[in-house]
């Protein structure tokens, strides 16, 4: 008889072991989809997690990629992981990133064509505060009437890509872009462009705020009275109450947080690497950094090195594609195999795996 017991308390053991079991049997069962796709399942894995950091061939080019592709992951699940704690779930940080991009892409193009140096501090502001707009209204429609944050903030994320494809057929089109939707490119715009701090080196101002977000979040979590309330609330919701924690400012605060560095994330995103507001412009990263938070523990050091891992995958993935000819959802589906078997072998944090009879009473 095959039974799982419950621990008398989280074992610390299992709650630090689960990523890397999550992460080996990623690659396992990764490599039995490449092999029944006829892919060698060895130079597979090897060309998603070695070749983009040390084959001569690739490294030069793949190595400040890391950095691009980690920091929108890491903004956004830093943001995440602050709700996760509280048990505040929004799922809709993809659409909370589209926001924060058309709002902050939007801000600089009113300046169009303004080189004052004030354009990109206007935009960054402006696309952090599109990002916490988007998430206060599952917040408020949460405090006020009740309403599920998870269902709320996920169907805003449909709405948020209409108004992305409207936008960029419409309002912010390149008016010299002979009728083609999309906006300005932001590449060919000195005071608008999230360009990088050192050259051929993948560290751009969204970096830069990504590691800033990762020493706040802890400060905040492990240091200051709002983490303490923050996390109480998610341990134990009536002991917060009766210690005085106001519910309302939680759920206002933990989603504001998020909503905030998801926008910034989209701001940072469509001012450098995208370079433009455009139909295709959402990427799924509001999504993947939900596996990003979890596979990093909720805690702001594990999200760094999560969001790294992740980026590499992303990295990998392209490169598997281009030289082994591998579909682009096996990619997405080995991607998701992280947080499915995160979830699978996190039952063991919280339960003992017995095998044989139950003693009787």
């Amino acid at each position: 008889m095959i039974r799982l017991d419950k621990r008398p308390q989280p074992s610390r053991l299992w709650t630090a072991i689960t990523p890397v079991f999550a992460v080996l049997l990623t690659m396992l069962v990764g490599g039995l989809m490449f092999a029944s796709l006829g892919t060698d399942p060895f130079e597979a894995i090897r060309t998603i997690f070695w070749d983009p950091l040390f084959h001569p061939q690739f490294a030069a080019f793949s190595r400040p990629q890391l950095l691009v592709k980690a920091a929108p992951l890491i903004l956004i699940a830093i943001g995440l992981s602050i709700g996760f704690k509280a048990g505040i779930w929004n799922i809709g940080a993809e659409g909370q990133y589209i926001m924060g991009a058309i709002c902050g892409a939007g801000a600089g193009l009113a300046l169009y064509p303004s080189e004052s140096v004030l354009i990109f501090p206007l935009m960054i502001v402006a696309g952090a505060l599109g990002g916490w707009a988007w998430a206060m209204i599952p917040a408020l429609l949460k405090t006020r009437f009740r309403t599920n944050e998870i269902l709320v903030s996920l169907m805003l994320v449909y709405v948020a890509e209409n108004i992305l494809a409207s936008v960029s057929s419409g309002l912010l089109r390149n008016p010299e872009g002979m009728g083609f939707p999309g906006s300005r490119n932001f590449k060919q715009w000195d005071a608008a462009h999230n360009a990088e701090i050192f050259a051929n080196t993948g560290m751009h101002w969204g970096v830069v705020f990504a590691l800033m977000a990762v020493i706040a979040a802890y400060v905040l979590m492990a240091r200051h009275i709002q983490g303490f309330n923050i996390r109480l609330t998610g341990e134990a919701p009536r002991a917060a109450r009766f210690s005085g924690v106001d519910p309302v400012r939680i759920v206002v605060l933990c989603l504001g947080i998020s909503g905030t560095l998801a926008g910034m994330a989209g701001l940072f995103e469509v001012s450098g690497p995208a370079g433009q507001i455009s139909i295709d412009f959402n990427s799924g990263y509001g999504f993947t950094a939900i596996i990003v938070a979890f596979l990093g523990r909720l805690h702001p050091v594990g999200i760094l090195l999560a969001g790294l891992l992740m980026a590499l995958t992303y990295i990998g993935g392209e490169l598997a594609q281009l030289m082994l000819g591998l579909p682009g959802a096996s990619i997405q589906l080995f991607q998701g195999m992280l947080l499915f078997f995160l979830l699978a072998t996190d039952v063991f944090t919280n339960y003992r795996l017995r095998i044989g009879h139950r003693e009787a009473a």
